[in-house]
This record gives C-alpha cells, sequence and structure tokens, in this order.
C-alpha cells in the first residue's frame, strides 16, 4: 500500500492560512485528490514571515510546504458570478468542500452549508472555525493564537502564577491539532456517505480543540475545582513523577506513577540502597507525607551527574522516564528516524526537504510526501480534465475569472 485510502476521493479546499489548509494536507498524505482554490492573489499565508521558514525563508517556505504539501492549486475570482459559477462546476465532482471560510462570507458566496447541500446532497460538507458555528462568536475572526491557546484557556493554564503575563504559545499548536480532528470528521463522514448515499456537515472548532486538550482540568472544574497553573516542580505528591535538574543543568524526566513498583529498583540503581527502607520513603503514602525531604533527596542525586550519564544509568531501568529533549535534538534521535517521523519531499529539480511526516501511519509505514503546489499552479490543467476547451480557459482568463 501505498498512501491510498482516500484514493478516488476528490476534496475541494477553499481555506487560508493553517487550520483547514493542514487537514487537507493529511488528506492528501493518503491518496485524496485535493483540489485547493486559492483567491487570485494567493492564501495571504504564502506572504507570513516567521521563524526563517515563511516567505523570510532564502529556499523553499517550509511553513506553507507543511500546509500544503501534496495539493494541486488553481486560482478563481470568487467575488464574480462567473468564477462562483465556476466552483459550483467544480463541487459538483467532489466528495469534500472543506472550508474554514466565516459564515457570513460563506452565505455571500452562496457556498453556505444550508444551500450548498441542497444543491450537491452527497457532499461532505467540513468547516474549520474559531469559536464553533452557533452563538455569539460563530462569525467573529479566529486564529489559533485567539480562539484555541487564549479563549480555550490553554494560555491560562500552562502560565505559572508569578509571570505577569501569559507565556506564548509556539506556531500554529492549535491549528495543526484541529487538523487532525477534522481530517478524522472528514474520514467518518466518508465512511457514513459510502454507506449511506448521503452527504454530512462536519464542523470542528479552535475552541472546542483546546477545551478537548484540557479535558482532565475540564473535568476538574466540572467537578467544583477550578484548576490553577502549577509554579517550579509543580504539586504532585509522588516525588517520582516530575523533572529533576541534572550537573549540567538538563533535564530529565520521571513518570513512575506506580511508585512502589519502581522506588526499590531505582535507589539501587543510583547506589542509594539506604533510601529503600527509609522509613520516612517506605512507600507510596510516606513518600508523599516526607514529599519535600523525598524530592531533597533526589535533586541531591540528579546534580551530581550529568544529562548523558543520567541517560545511560537509566538506559537500564525498565521504567517510563524520558530526557528533556530540545527540538533540535529531535532531528536526529534513533525513535524519531527509526518510524520516520521526517520525511523528504522531491522537488522537480531534483532537490529535497524535510517535513515532518505526521504522526499517522499504515502498515508501519509513513505518507509518502509530495511537494505543496505554487499558488495557481494546476488551473489550467484542471479546467482541461473537467472539460473546458483552451478557448474556453481564454474566456475566462479575458473575463477576469482565472488568472
Amino acid at each position: 500500500m501505498d498512501s491510498d485510502a482516500f484514493t478516488g476521493v476528490r476534496v475541494v479546499e477553499l481555506a487560508q492560512w493553517v487550520f483547514v489548509p493542514v487537514a487537507g494536507a493529511l488528506l492528501a498524505d493518503w491518496g485524496a485528490e485535493v483540489i485547493r482554490v486559492e483567491r487570485p492573489d494567493g492564501d495571504p499565508y504564502r506572504q507570513l514571515a516567521t521563524q526563517g521558514i515563511g516567505s523570510d525563508s532564502a529556499g523553499v517556505n517550509l511553513s506553507v510546504a507543511l500546509a500544503n504539501r501534496g495539493k494541486r492549486s488553481i486560482s478563481i475570482d470568487l467575488h464574480s458570478e462567473r468564477g462562483r459559477e465556476l466552483l459550483d462546476e467544480i463541487l459538483a465532482t467532489a466528495d469534500v468542500f472543506l472550508t474554514n471560510f466565516r459564515p457570513g462570507a460563506l452565505r455571500r458566496l452562496g457556498l453556505d452549508s444550508d444551500r450548498l447541500t441542497r444543491r450537491h446532497p452527497r457532499l461532505v460538507y467540513a468547516r474549520g472555525h474559531g469559536f464553533g458555528s452557533r452563538g455569539p462568536g460563530a462569525d467573529k475572526a479566529g486564529y489559533d493564537s485567539s480562539a484555541f491557546w487564549a479563549h480555550g484557556g490553554v494560555a491560562h493554564m500552562l502560565t505559572p502564577p508569578e509571570r505577569d503575563y501569559p507565556i506564548s504559545q509556539r506556531g500554529a499548536m492549535g491549528d495543526r491539532n484541529g487538523a487532525m480532528a477534522l481530517a478524522f470528521g472528514v474520514a467518518a463522514a466518508l465512511l457514513r456517505q459510502q454507506r449511506t448515499g448521503s452527504g454530512t456537515v462536519v464542523d470542528v472548532s479552535l475552541l472546542a480543540t483546546a477545551m478537548w486538550m484540557l479535558s482532565s482540568d475540564v473535568l476538574s472544574a466540572l467537578a467544583g475545582n477550578p484548576p490553577q497553573a502549577v509554579s517550579g516542580r509543580g504539586g504532585s505528591v509522588n516525588p517520582l513523577v516530575g523533572a529533576y535538574r541534572t550537573k549540567d543543568g538538563r533535564h530529565i524526566q520521571l513518570v513512575f506513577l506506580e511508585s512502589d513498583r519502581y522506588w526499590a529498583e531505582f535507589c539501587r540503581l543510583i547506589g542509594r540502597d539506604d533510601l529503600v527502607d527509609d522509613s520516612r520513603f517506605v512507600d507510596l503514602a510516606a513518600r508523599a507525607t516526607h514529599r519535600d525531604a523525598c524530592v531533597a533527596e533526589l535533586e541531591t542525586e540528579f546534580a551530581n551527574r550529568t544529562f548523558d550519564e543520567w541517560k545511560q544509568l537509566l538506559s537500564g531501568l525498565d521504567a517510563p522516564w524520558a530526557p528533556v529533549q530540545a527540538v533540535a535534538e529531535l532531528l536526529d534521535d534513533p525513535q524519531v528516524l527509526a518510524n520516520g517521523y521526517l520525511g523528504e519531499v522531491d522537488m522537480d529539480n531534483g532537490q529535497s526537504y524535510p517535513l515532518p511526516t505526521g504522526p499517522v501511519q499504515f502498515d508501519e509505514r509513513p505518507p509518502t510526501l509530495r511537494r505543496a503546489p505554487e499558488h495557481g499552479e494546476h488551473t489550467e490543467q484542471f479546467l482541461l480534465e473537467l472539460g473546458y476547451s483552451w478557448d474556453g480557459i481564454i474566456g475566462l482568463k479575458d473575463a477576469g475569472v482565472i488568472p
């Protein structure tokens, strides 16, 4: 099998920036034909300068490449009636319509779910929102840093109380998590379409994505215990759950949830047999009662060895722990490489560039990555496939419907 789960599925994507386009890219990874409809001046994401991987890159715009890999791009002016008619012709051939345009814009274009699903009853109509499809914020503009990170409570939960301002999120965190949920929704709707012959309206919002990610904290709030951000090490009663600083200023994360199972073996491994029978630390309850003393002992031990020494020592312990790694260290991490979590995209000029492949694999293989299209790259080719003659295409150009 070679990335063929969605072979034969045509997706028409009318979307910008990251959230919904990434959902399209995930579907394209597994074989869907994704037709990306861009406005005449292109997706504004193409112009975003960010971390040296966007329009400020000296080479490939990797931000755009990640969000649009494997697609075809056509450019249509949807402000013209003929442009909207052309899009409707394309939608008549589609299985999925994927969009993050706001409800008001979709209504003005005649692409709201009511009208579009009446015209095309088999169509899976998939929408990505900032704040959901109903309520006072349904038509409000939303990016992941506003709808997901700020409004969704993530910034509040992760910001230590001693900070004057919320911590900043990393790029498109909510977008890419929401995209995975939207791609799942599309897959489920396609299965329903196959079984019933009917389309479905699929909705995913960045706000809901944040709440789902924070489910443990939402459950706590529902139980009447509003969760609070933590400072420093945090408030776990189990000293064997947490990060410890090494001699050279790095950290090791212990996650010994079954602490009684690992305590004696861990103590002997680090040469502290005396701690095994210490009455203060003899079991989970005792270690919780004397947590500060136990943490102090472990902090002293971790400060005696370097990061690499700890990794070597703990490699012999069959218990859940991990080095706290920098992102750059993932690039040559043995597990990342062994599992194909980074892939190569071949370009037409014989060169290539790397991209993350994503967390989903079929038959122990990542998807085959294909390059992202240039703005409007496939407009003429796609219209020819749709049955247009060259004269018809020239007519569309002369009318300003396509560039």
